[in-house]
Parts: C-alpha cells; sequence; structure tokens
C-alpha cells in the first residue's frame, strides 16, 4: 500500500467529521477506496470498517474497486432510457462480462450508470472517459468499443 495514506490522514484530526473529507482525498490519490485503505483509515479514526463502508457507500462519488483505464458510463435519465439507454447498458454487461461498479478483469474498462449527462436531446447517450457520445446504438458501441484497446 502506497504510503500517501499517512501523509493524507496525517492533515486531520482523528475526529469522525473528518471522514467525507478524508475519503474524498483518499479517492482523489489512488482512484478508489480500497479495502487496505479503509483499514488505514479506521485505525486512524478509531472508527468501525463497517462505518466507514456505511457512509462511502451512500455517496455516489466513492468507488471501492480500481477504476479501468476506460470509464464507461451509462445514462439512464429519462430521455435515455426510453430510447434505449438500458439496453446498452445491458449490452455492456454481457460483452463485457462485468455489472455496474465493477472493473474488467483486464482493467480496460469499468462501468457505470448514471442518472443524467445532461444530454437528453441526443439520447440515448455513453460516455467513456471524457467524450460524450450520442444517438448510440447496440451497434454503434460495438464498434466504439474497439477504439478503445
Amino acid at each position: 500500500m502506497p504510503e500517501n495514506i499517512d501523509s493524507i490522514l496525517s492533515q486531520y484530526s482523528r475526529t469522525l467529521d473528518e471522514l467525507i473529507p478524508i475519503l474524498q482525498d483518499v479517492q482523489s490519490e489512488f482512484g478508489y477506496i480500497g479495502s487496505e485503505l479503509v483499514k488505514k483509515i479506521s485505525r486512524y479514526l478509531r472508527i468501525s470498517e463497517n462505518q466507514i463502508y456505511g457512509v462511502a457507500s451512500f455517496y455516489a462519488q466513492f468507488r471501492f474497486t480500481a477504476p479501468g483505464r476506460n470509464s464507461i458510463r451509462v445514462c439512464l435519465g429519462t430521455a435515455c432510457h426510453v430510447r434505449g439507454g438500458a439496453t446498452l447498458l445491458e449490452m455492456l454487461e454481457r460483452g463485457l462480462e462485468i455489472t455496474c461498479g465493477e472493473t474488467t478483469p483486464d482493467g480496460r474498462f469499468d462501468l457505470e450508470r448514471v442518472a443524467c449527462l445532461g444530454c437528453c436531446a441526443l439520447s440515448p447517450v455513453v460516455q467513456i472517459n471524457k467524450n460524450i457520445y450520442s444517438r448510440m446504438t447496440v451497434t454503434k458501441l460495438t464498434e466504439l468499443l474497439k477504439v478503445y484497446e
């Protein structure tokens, strides 16, 4: 485990109200909040690991698995859902053999569903890394994934 966790923790007092800022800094530094990091935070704040997971799992911003080299976000807002967003998500889960919140074993992709990407007129939309792809179909998405080798 990288030593950076100690330098992050040393910036905070050992009080429960520091938990969310610590989690934010840890995720910013490591990309996710792994079990070893949770143990370290637990010891530092003198709270249970379950308390940390309980707080962190409430917020969508925190992840517990390492991100992939490419992050895929499928919009399931109303417009995208009506125009096939759920079908795109199902295709990705089957094709990548992962579910939302997971990363492919080769570390190539992670997958997430989002409530809205703010592109309703272009639905359905998929975001890969920082790129938004509109009017997506299963065929277009299959071809697009090949670009992200």
